[in-house]
């Protein structure tokens, strides 16, 4: 019954997929669905963006294991860089009518950094997409019970995404959002409300969540406790505001209005939803403490197994179903959008700067190509990786947070921002980055915060030296 249910949600899901395909005419419709996405679907799809394995599966685990103060990044760094991009950044993006973030900072900067940060944003897109594809994987492994190994079934999770999200670009992120946003929130609150009852009901869990210190936010202690707490919450809320998968959900709403709501909406039941599968990860420790053994693993990607196999173990027939249709729900929604981001920014601000007269009907080709090519790749790592997804997800943001956002932003705040300083900031955060990260991982001041001053630092002397690179006079863009 239950490979049975799986197999059929799959099918529809792709299904949806396809069928999004006929409404895709031309790349702004592949791209940013016709910028045509009612509140509800913007909603929706803002909400998939963060609401993926990491979050079901690695964020939960990683709360059951180290409490609040273990997860600083997610959800709390994620939901409030979806309140400051609706704050802050929603307009401006909106209003330039660009078909992807890289066209941003070709129209202020000019091709030499559009290219730069583009492939920046690209490389950290890796860490992101396997991390949703390991997710797939572990399911199907789970659920063939040992029959197929984990590579072989992240390879067929890899191709179940490629095939939908291939044709119907964007139009099948959002109406697959749709629906399986609605599968994880009834599927999740039906299984919060099962577990909970098998482990003595939510009182008796939240009380001995307590008990343990699993609620301590804050870091105890001094300096070398704070650093690495702050720099985990700030790669989230920062690093992953000048990412693709982020931009083409706020610019594919229908108007302006809809984009800055839809992005508050969607951040806000992100935040408040996320506290869902930390509920249902704990109570699962309650009913069956020797969970906590998958916390010694030498594979980190073990301790992800708690709630499948509490599942499998513990519940009946119907809820595993309902679970496994949540959970999938959760990861397809989620990888689409991770397929489609680099290679909509590849493609359009690497690839095409040097081919400018391609037709549109060939550049939705080379728009699948690359999707296909950059799976392979992001399969490749994730085949590769012994990181849980939660780890992953950090790691892929430390790249944009340090090479990508200190431009962004000046770019969009300060007029006085030149060329010479976006090169400057991008080349001094990534090699600063770099440089730490191999050789004082283990520092006081984590890797990335090393990074991020270097950027800033580069973008102020860049731009107030006597300019030795011409200036791209782009101007600022309004957030008014």
């Amino acid at each position: 019954m239950l490979i049975a249910s799986v197999l059929l949600y799959l099918a529809i899901t792709i299904g949806i997929g396809l069928w999004a395909a006929r409404r895709v005419h031309n790349a702004k419709d592949y791209l940013v669905a016709g910028r045509s996405l009612p509140l509800y679907m913007n909603m929706a799809t803002v909400f998939a963006t963060w609401f993926g394995a990491e979050t079901v599966l690695s964020v939960s685990a990683t709360f059951a294991k180290d409490g609040l103060h273990g997860v600083p990044a997610d959800p709390f760094g994620a939901s409030f860089a979806l309140v400051f991009v609706a704050l802050f950044f929603a307009k401006a993006f909106y209003r330039m009518d660009l078909l992807t973030i890289g066209d941003f900072y070709h129209k202020r900067y000019g091709k030499l950094v559009e290219v730069l940060t583009s492939l920046a944003i690209t490389a950290s897109y890796l860490g992101w997409t396997s991390a949703q594809l390991t997710a797939l994987g572990l399911v199907f492994h789970v659920l063939s019970g040992g029959a197929l190994s984990l590579n072989e079934c992240i390879a067929l999770g890899a191709a179940v995404v490629i095939v939908y999200t291939m044709f119907g670009g964007m139009w099948s992120v959002a109406l697959t959002d749709l629906f399986q946003t609605v599968i994880i929130v009834i599927g999740l609150l039906v299984i919060a409300w099962l577990i909970g009852d098998l482990a003595g009901g939510p009182a008796k869990v939240i009380a001995q969540a307590h008990a343990d210190g699993k609620f301590d936010f804050w870091p105890s202690g001094g300096v070398a406790e704070w650093l690495p707490f702050v720099a985990a919450w700030m790669t989230m809320a920062l690093g992953s505001i000048p990412q693709q998968d982020v931009f083409q959900r706020v610019t594919s709403a229908k108007d302006e209005r809809t984009a800055v709501r839809g992005t508050l909406l969607g951040g806000a039941a992100y935040f408040i939803f996320a506290f869902v599968p930390m509920f249902i990860a704990y109570a699962a420790i309650v009913i069956d403490p020797t969970f906590t053994d998958l916390f010694a693993s030498e594979d980190g990607r073990e301790v992800q197994r708690i709630l499948p196999d509490l599942i499998l173990n513990r519940m009946p027939g119907w809820a595993q179903v309902v679970f496994f249709g949540a959970l999938l729900s959760a990861i397809l929604s989620t990888a689409s959008g991770a397929l489609l981001a680099p290679t909509a920014l590849f493609t359009e601000n690497v690839l095409r700067p040097f081919m400018p007269r391609v037709s549109d009907r060939r550049f939705l080709v080379m728009l699948r190509t690359v999707l296909v090519l950059f799976s392979c790749a992001a399969l490749l790592f994730a085949l590769n990786s012994r990181s849980t997804m939660y780890e992953m997800v950090q790691n892929a943001y430390k790249v944009t947070l340090v090479g990508a956002l200190v431009p962004l932003a000046a770019g969009i705040f300060w007029k006085r921002a030149t060329v010479q300083g976006a090169l400057l900031s991008i080349f001094s955060g990534l090699v600063v980055w770099l440089a730490c990260e191999t050789n004082f991982a283990d520092a006081l001041v984590p890797p990335q915060i090393n990074g991020l001053i270097a950027a800033l630092a580069g973008m102020l002397i860049g731009s107030l030296a006597p300019q030795l690179v011409p200036d791209h006079r782009g101007g600022a863009a309004s957030t008014a």
